[in-house]
């Protein structure tokens, strides 16, 4: 199953800079040809960009991350 990224449509406030360097470092690693997660990971373990904790990334970090900045805020 390959990978696809989706670009994004509307955002509630810019990135942050921590958004931005993950999603630098994940478009520099796809463009390499990596597309399975344990790539991913080990690749991203390469970088100096790291989850909130500090720690390394493992497939469940990266899955929740990703999951966590995907939530759409909630509009009134």
């Amino acid at each position: 199953m390959a990978l696809r990224l989706e670009p994004v449509q509307a955002r509630a406030h810019e990135p942050t800079s921590y958004e931005e360097a993950l999603a630098d470092e994940l478009e520099a690693i796809f463009g390499r040809g990596v597309h399975d997660l344990p790539g991913l990971v080990a690749a991203l373990n390469e970088t100096g960009v790291r989850p909130a904790d500090g720690a390394d990334w493992t497939e469940e970090s990266f899955r929740a991350e990703i999951a966590r900045l995907g939530v759409k805020e909630q509009t009134r």
